[in-house]
């Protein structure tokens, strides 16, 4: 990657995204939309551009993950299709993670928090999704949350600290998002949800360039 690239694009990323989060009005949805969209296309293009000489299959899923969290972004609007792009993404990444699997007793314990919190906030949308009549929403909801937590979960048995600290970025953004639209309102749920997903994204575009090696891990 050119070195202007290098340092450049992360600084443009990170530009766009303060744009979108704290300038673009709600009104015309085209250009909120517009604006929501360029910090990932410009993601997409890093995480590219961080592919090593010798291209990986791990490498591509990581992409295409991406591709389809992009997707997601974009049509959310209709909450059940752009759930289910997400959940696309989260399976791209979840078998991107699998691939690089790295053993270790203190990294398999964290199957249990995380499945604490996938009991959880499973436990309370299907509370709130029952309450409100919206019993159609279970399924797909149920779908995502187990989907997420897996892909958690394999990225941290990768050993890859970006990867990880990424995947619970988004876990995080997801939860603050889920908990805002169907249990409780959350301030500042709009800041607190781009920011840890924006960030999320940019995190796991860079795991790009050190998954299929066996360096970077966190070494537990």
């Amino acid at each position: 990657m050119p070195r202007s690239v290098k340092y450049a694009l992360p600084f443009v990323i990170l530009m766009m995204s303060v744009l979108y989060i704290f300038f673009i009005p709600e009104d015309p949805l085209a250009i909120k939309l517009l604006f929501k969209l360029i910090p990932m296309w410009l993601i997409l293009l890093y995480g590219f551009l961080q592919f090593q000489a010798k291209k990986r299959p791990v490498h591509w899923l990581l992409l295409a993950g991406l591709f389809f969290c992009m997707l997601g972004d974009g049509l959310l609007v209709w909450f059940v299709v752009g759930l289910t792009a997400f959940l696309i993404g989260h399976l791209f990444y979840l078998s991107a993670f699998i691939s690089q699997w790295r053993y270790s007793p203190i990294r398999m314990i964290s199957l249990l928090p995380i499945g604490c919190y996938a009991w959880f906030m499973g436990h309370r949308l299907v509370e709130s999704l029952q309450l409100s009549g919206d019993d159609a929403l279970i399924l797909p909801v149920l779908a995502y949350v187990t989907v997420i937590s897996l892909m958690l979960w394999s990225a941290l048995m990768t050993g890859n600290l970006i990867a990880g600290i990424g995947s619970l970025l988004f876990v995080i953004s997801d939860s603050i998002l889920s908990w805002n639209m169907f249990i409780s309102p959350v301030s500042y749920s709009g800041v607190l949800i781009m920011t840890t997903y924006y960030s999320a994204q940019f995190l796991i575009a860079i795991s790009i360039g050190s998954l299929g090696e066996r360096r970077n891990s966190i070494g537990l």
